[in-house]
């Protein structure tokens, strides 16, 4: 017999709901409980050059979607409301490894329970942050680590992956650790969110995160704002390894999209404050980009700006463009080509083409 992804999933629902019917002593046909497996596989062949680097061709996965899998499941507590879990975890297509990079965590991308009612949901565990999701919701690369301007100036650097010399960037990663969030319901396309997560160490119950952001999403035009603050990346009194002296970090960013149907138009501005023992510095970062249908495909091209005032007096200019073309529902291949620029660095460039599966 020849199995789907579609049939094994429906096997592995079935079967939840049959077992659970069973525990509670209810007919399978009341069951109220669901599983689902789902997620993608992104690979590509090309070249890459960071800032200040050297030419590499690489066959890696994640050029536009980072590869990940993931079991969610709900139950039914009546009056409107559920119990809810996720297990998320990336994957390297191009080597079997677990996690988005070696050293990456198994569930990494998320991990949680929590209960969804009609007053909102609340999750705690492993959780996606509302910085990351603002930055890759508007810009048309959306979550690309490898061709994405924005998310390449927000997420790498800042003493992290890759190691080329600067100070702008985002601390606290972008899932946090022991972490509880209050999402409110939508009300006319309006939503708002909260997440605390502590730092869970003795002596050290002042090492936290915290954000809030409220999001508006209509038919044309979606916005965002979010701020977010962080006085430890991994865990309490390490942000100094990134900068030395690091204290803390706030980031404010407001993102736009407006969607002509022939053309839809983003555009993003974020503003840092990095605090040290002694001073501080700025980062001011733009974003505008255009995702523009062409054929069955989509065109996509971004450009990103990032200015410091401070800390190391650096400018970076960064520009890609991208073809996207669907090959079914579930499948699709592209090609993108990145230029990435630190003034006192020479320049870095990425280029490749891809093919990427969704289940």
């Amino acid at each position: 017999m020849k199995y789907t992804i579609e049939s094994l999933t429906k096997v592995i629902v079935i079967s939840f709901c049959a077992i659970s019917a069973t525990t509670f002593g209810l007919k399978p046909a009341l069951a109220q409980s669901s599983l689902q497996l789902y997620g993608q596989i992104d690979e590509w062949v090309g070249a890459r050059k960071w800032p200040g680097g050297q030419t590499a061709a690489l066959l890696a996965g994640g050029g536009l979607s980072t590869s990940y899998w993931g079991l969610k499941g709900s139950e039914n507590l009546g009056n409107g409301s559920s119990a809810i879990f996720a297990l998320e975890s990336f994957f390297q297509p191009q080597n079997g490894g677990y996690g988005s990079y070696p050293g990456d965590t198994f569930f990494s991308r998320n991990a949680y329970v929590g209960i969804e009612s009609p007053y909102g949901t609340l999750t705690a565990g492993h959780l996606t942050t509302q910085l990351f999701i603002s930055t890759l919701l508007f810009n048309p690369f959306v979550d690309s680590y490898v061709f994405s301007p924005m998310i390449q100036h927000t997420y790498l650097g800042l003493g992290t992956f890759p190691s080329y010399n600067t100070d702008q960037g985002s601390a606290g990663g972008f899932a946090w650790n022991n972490a509880l969030q209050y999402s409110t319901p939508a009300f006319g396309g309006w939503s708002g969110a909260i997440m605390y997560g502590l730092g869970n160490a003795a002596g050290q119950n002042g090492a936290k995160k915290w954000s809030g952001e409220v999001t508006y999403s209509g038919s044309e035009l979606s916005a965002t704002a979010v701020y977010q603050y962080v006085n430890f990346n991994a865990q309490p009194g390490d942000l100094s390894s990134l900068v030395t002296g690091l204290k803390s970090q706030s980031i404010g960013q407001i993102g736009l999209s407006y969607d002509l149907k022939f053309v839809k138009f983003f555009g993003q501005y974020m503003y840092t404050c990095d605090t040290q023992q002694s001073g501080s510095w700025h980062v001011q970062t733009g974003q505008g980009g255009v995702a523009v249908p062409l054929g069955v495909g989509t065109l996509m091209a971004s450009v990103a700006y990032s200015r410091d005032s401070g800390g190391l007096d650096q400018t970076r200019k960064s520009a890609a463009i991208g073809y996207d073309y669907p090959l079914s529902k579930r499948t699709d291949v592209y090609a993108a080509y990145l230029y990435d620029h630190f003034n006192k660095q020479s320049s870095g460039q990425t280029y490749g083409v891809g093919i990427r599966a969704k289940f």
